[in-house]
């Protein structure tokens, strides 16, 4: 067996010669035969993909353009929805928050005007209680008064009989006694 030697520059790349096989996208030869088949392929894929493929893509993005819209459509009402609840809510809230302040002012009105009469009706039967308390006291002290001066002749008459030994007159006791108390 004889073992090809290498001529330089005449061989292609694999060991064959360049004029015996030619890369077939390359050839020439063949190139109008090509040129039918890409055409024939082409329109194929063109017609599969027109026909089949491109209408199911675009059903499923419509579709999922269509879900989309009645998700925010969804989602803008549950929005209005829930603002409409918030702003019923704050309404409440103020109006719950005015009826307690109202409250809270006739409570307060209420209880300050029982506690004003249950003042006054305390400091009337304060006061009828003190000017029975006075009378009493201007009573006991006339009586206390009235039992002074007899108290006093008693005591002068005592006084007098201790220092002098003999009884006094009880008209001279009555008239020093008048004379000192006016």
């Amino acid at each position: 067996m004889a073992t090809p030697t290498p001529q330089a520059g005449t061989q292609a790349h694999g060991g064959a010669a360049p004029h015996e096989t030619v890369f077939p996208p390359f050839d020439f030869a063949t190139f109008p035969s090509q040129l039918i088949w890409l055409a024939i392929t082409f329109g194929a894929l063109y017609l599969l993909m027109s026909r089949v493929a491109l209408p199911r893509v675009k059903n499923i993005l419509d579709t999922r353009a269509a879900k989309i819209a009645s998700d925010l459509d969804a989602a803008a009402d549950a929005k209005d929805k829930a603002d409409a609840a918030a702003a019923g809510h704050e309404k409440t809230l103020a109006d719950a928050k005015a009826n307690a302040q109202a409250l809270a002012q006739e409570t307060h009105a209420k209880l300050a005007a029982e506690t004003d009469a249950q003042r006054h009706a305390l400091e009337a039967e304060l006061n009828t209680k003190l000017a029975a308390a006075e009378a009493q006291i201007a009573d006991m002290k006339a009586k206390a008064m009235s039992n002074v001066e007899g108290i006093a002749k008693d005591a002068a008459a005592a006084i007098v009989q201790q220092l002098t030994g003999k009884p006094a007159s009880a008209d001279a006791v009555a008239a020093a006694v008048s004379s000192l108390k006016a």
